[in-house]
């Protein structure tokens, strides 16, 4: 296809502040449509990314990426966070039982909807390596297969018996804790990590970033064949961002662009990757990108 020439790209994308003005219209393109999937939540259709390859954009969880890249699945990385937060709120524990600290949980069993989820991951690398946790030491119920249908959980996970519940063992005490997302869903709960909010911005001050949950990707062959739609692509998420009056907020901004912006929170969840046994190997960020990619927001 000559470069130049527009193209409409199937999309996968959720529905936030930062995508608004592109999802809405209110942005055009000489190079670039989208013909959007109506997705109320983009995790329901990660499976659909890296298993039957359906879209030729799509946010994708980056954990769910690095594993992908590791099966070989047609996708390359994009420098584009799409949504980024603390994680440190996101596990809870039922008060009525008792308190619970981190330092307790060895030995304990906590729930999360699969071993492999972004938040997860983010959750088990503080736990373990600012709390002391022994992360072999815990029994993780689970309740969800992996997105990459290749990989398999290690033994510490266990599937929760069929017809349970992640919220409902852990209000019976069937399960000690569990990673419940961004809100606690029952008044019952209380969070795992004292002052969460405060030891989120701590965490993300002295690490340079807020932890990446979900970033862009693209088909490789696409990024390979047109690089000028890339680019452009690339260019529209920042206008949108822009667009949406959301300022940047330096290393604490939760929409950051360009590798060198997003490499110290991909160094680290690299490595909280590894050292869970969910990816094969240790990769560079640099892997993660090609040759157009990598070089997207260079001059930022």
């Amino acid at each position: 296809m000559a470069t130049g020439s527009k193209l409409t790209l199937h999309t996968m994308l959720g529905n936030y502040p930062n995508v608004a003005p592109l999802k809405s219209g209110a942005l055009h393109s000489d190079l670039v449509d989208f013909d959007f999937v109506e997705v109320k939540v983009a995790n329901n259709l990660f499976k659909q990314v890296v298993r039957e390859a359906k879209y030729d954009l799509a946010e994708l969880a980056i954990v769910t990426y690095l594993q992908a890249k590791s099966y070989n699945k047609p996708y390359i990385l994009v420098p584009a966070v799409v949504v980024s937060r603390g994680q440190h709120h996101t596990i809870a524990y039922n008060a009525e039982r008792g308190t619970l600290k981190p330092s307790d949980l060895n030995g304990k069993r906590v729930g999360v909807r699969a071993f492999t989820v972004t938040t997860g991951t983010w959750v088990r690398g503080i736990l373990a390596s600012d709390y002391g946790v022994d992360l072999n030491k815990v029994e993780w119920i689970t309740f969800e297969d992996p997105h990459v249908a290749e990989y398999r959980d290690p033994d510490i996970v266990k599937r929760a018996p069929p017809g349970k519940e992640l919220l409902q063992m852990l209000l019976d005490g069937e399960i000690d804790a569990a990673i419940v997302g961004d809100k606690l869903p029952d008044p019952r709960l209380k969070h795992l990590i004292p002052d969460a909010d405060a030891a989120a911005q701590k965490w993300a001050e002295r690490h340079h970033g807020v932890p990446i949950n979900h970033m862009l990707v693209i088909r490789t062959e696409l990024s390979r064949s047109r690089p000028d739609v890339v680019r452009e692509v690339f260019r529209q998420f920042q206008d949108s961002k822009r667009a949406a009056g959301l300022p940047d907020g330096g290393v604490l901004d939760p929409y950051r662009f360009g590798v060198e912006a997003c490499r110290p929170t991909l160094e680290i969840i690299i490595d909280f990757c590894r050292q869970q046994k969910l990816i094969p190997r240790r990769v560079s960020v640099d892997e993660l990108f090609d040759d157009t990619t990598r070089a997207l927001g260079a001059s930022l």
